[in-house]
């Protein structure tokens, strides 16, 4: 009996990792066109009252961790746009804008968003452009 319970508890867990969607499903749920066209540049673009947020996440310790732009570079390379891309691709849910952490840490908490955010509140409400394209993308825009 106690054999029999192991091993549906075995098939029960294996079943659940087999339906968790891994990183390389979620980065096909997203297009890398997209991401490549009109979420980059959020991050090298300089909004009023705040840094961009490349100075923060670029090689920082966090979940956000944008590859370094090259010395006197405004905007990636290929190579780095990839890298950003599967990094990226791990913190959102697609479909899911108000369950990725990458849309809600910035957001102000009055429209949804976290409770702290070092680079202050990027966007103060989900009607912000910025926001909308970054939210685009997680929905599946192409």
């Amino acid at each position: 009996m106690l054999r029999r319970s192991i091993l549906l508890s075995s098939a029960l867990v294996v079943a659940a990792l087999m339906a968790a969607p891994t990183s390389q499903a979620r980065a096909q749920a997203l297009s890398y066109e997209y991401f490549k066209a009109n979420v980059e540049p959020v991050f090298v673009t300089k909004r009023p009252g705040h840094t961009r947020c490349i100075v923060c996440h670029a090689g920082a310790n966090n979940a956000m961790r944008l590859t370094p732009l090259a010395a006197g570079a405004a905007t990636f390379t290929e190579e780095q746009s990839k890298t950003n891309f599967q990094t990226l691709s791990n913190i959102v849910v697609p479909g899911k804008p108000m369950e990725s952490h990458f849309l809600t840490h910035p957001l102000d908490p009055h429209f949804g968003g976290g409770l702290y955010h070092s680079g202050g509140r990027q966007f103060e409400t989900t009607e912000d452009p910025d926001w909308k394209k970054l939210a685009a993308w997680v929905n599946g825009a192409k």
